[in-house]
């Protein structure tokens, strides 16, 4: 079935970008730190149906011509060949492909980081390999006296011992292939830089979740904490906002702990106070653009449920902790959503039950299409053939590929592979 559109994405790019031009003009120049996924925001997308996956290029493309490109890369996650679960693959070959894809799109992307380097052999490696895209890199290390001497942070031993990044345009966009890459440090080390040459920067950060104007225990706030279990991010009330403004809004504890320091560092890079809480750092206007709540709530709770399941499969690979999926199963709990409450996992049990093998189910319009495990078809590759089948109005018992086809696919798939000397 289609789903309900229930955000209005172009309102959101109009609104979005007055609002980040904003914060621009408040500055000299604007180092806009943008969290979660740059590209395929899938989880935006299924949480907030209207939202689509390339919803925030569209709004770079909108500043093309006064923006530019940083972007932020652990060392340790190239010598540990981290992996970016939605498309499986490292975080290096993600770096490469936003290089490529961003400059598909006509946005400049100036130059990468290194972050946390200490000498390791695969990032050296990686940044040969950047000189083929043509684009600069930059090595920083741990900033000495991070978190606590801000007096050393702020000084030439700590964001002063970086290289400064040579940028160019009014708007620099600081992103990376996922968390933990050094986004942050990355900003705070420019702007270092940058007052040291007399140019007024500013610091602004770009978060799609948790949504600051939607209630704490919102469906869609508590499917940011489902995304992120393996993290351990937990939202919370801006206490610093609602002192200050009277307003509540939320946000989480990684920003809310580490404020008073970065409140700090800010004051003390650029002589005076800009921000007042987390909040006021973000940018993000998404509350404003929701159309049907109930709808997207809809959309939220499903998302968790999904998020579950995916924690149960992450499990069986080794790929987290039991921790994960029990945190999920908390939220699912705290919101009254069970495994039922998706329709195709009721459908997908019903079939496993009356089939007596592994079964999966996808809804196809108004329909759920189901398929079992057999002697030559995965679950899933069944219930994708019949899903095929249904799209096409193609009778059931017509088969799209021939056993006989199939039968030899698998046996070759489970022949073992010989080699003759000198072939």
């Amino acid at each position: 079935m289609k789903t309900k559109k229930c955000f209005d994405a172009n309102k959101y790019l109009k609104i979005q970008k007055r609002k980040i031009k904003q914060r621009i003009n408040m500055f000299d120049k604007l180092y806009l730190e943008f969290g979660g996924k740059l590209i395929d925001d899938q989880h935006a997308a299924r949480t907030l149906p209207g939202f689509s996956p390339d919803l925030k290029i569209r709004l770079l493309q909108e500043f093309k011509d006064e923006a530019e490109v940083i972007l932020c890369i652990n060392a340790e996650a190239i010598e540990k060949s981290k992996i970016r679960a939605d498309h499986m693959i490292s975080y290096e070959t993600e770096v490469l492909r936003l290089i490529e894809f961003l400059r598909g799109k006509g946005i400049y992307v100036s130059s990468v980081v290194i972050t946390l380097y200490a000498g390791q052999k695969k990032a050296k490696d990686f940044a040969e390999k950047l000189k083929d895209y043509k684009v600069k890199t930059y090595f920083h290390t741990f900033t000495k006296g991070y978190p606590t001497d801000v007096d050393t942070i702020v000084s030439d031993e700590g964001y002063g011992a970086n290289p400064y990044i040579e940028t160019t345009k009014k708007l620099v966009v600081v992103s990376a292939p996922g968390p933990c890459s050094g986004k942050l440090a990355t900003a705070l080390s420019q702007l270092y830089h940058e007052y040291k040459r007399g140019v007024d920067a500013g610091y602004a950060k770009f978060e799609t979740f948790p949504v600051w104007s939607l209630p704490l225990k919102h469906p869609v706030n508590i499917a940011y904490e489902a995304a992120t279990a393996d993290l351990g991010d937990k939202n919370l009330i801006d206490h610093f906002h609602l002192e200050k403004y009277g307003i509540s809004a939320v946000n989480y504890n990684r920003d809310l702990e580490t404020f008073p320091v970065l409140k700090e560092i800010l004051r003390r890079i650029t002589g005076r106070d800009v921000y007042y809480s987390p909040t006021d750092m973000g940018v993000n206007v998404i509350g404003e653009c929701i159309t049907d709540d109930k709808a997207i709530q809809k959309a939220a709770k499903d998302e968790i449920v999904r998020r579950y399941y995916r924690a149960l499969v992450d499990l069986k690979k080794g790929a987290c902790t039991t921790e994960v999926p029990e945190r999920i199963k908390l939220l699912m709990n705290e919101l009254g959503v069970s495994e039922d409450d998706r329709t195709v996992v009721i459908h997908a049990e019903a079939k496993r039950e009356a089939a007596s093998r592994p079964a999966a189910a996808i809804q196809v319009g108004r329909k759920i299409v189901s398929g079992k495990e057999t002697d030559t078809l995965s679950p899933v590759s069944a219930t994708i053939l019949n899903a095929m089948k249904q799209m096409n109005k193609i009778p059931d018992e017509v088969d799209l590929i021939s056993p006989v086809i199939l039968e030899q696919f698998w046996k070759s798939k489970t022949r073992p592979v010989t080699s003759k000397k000198g072939t």
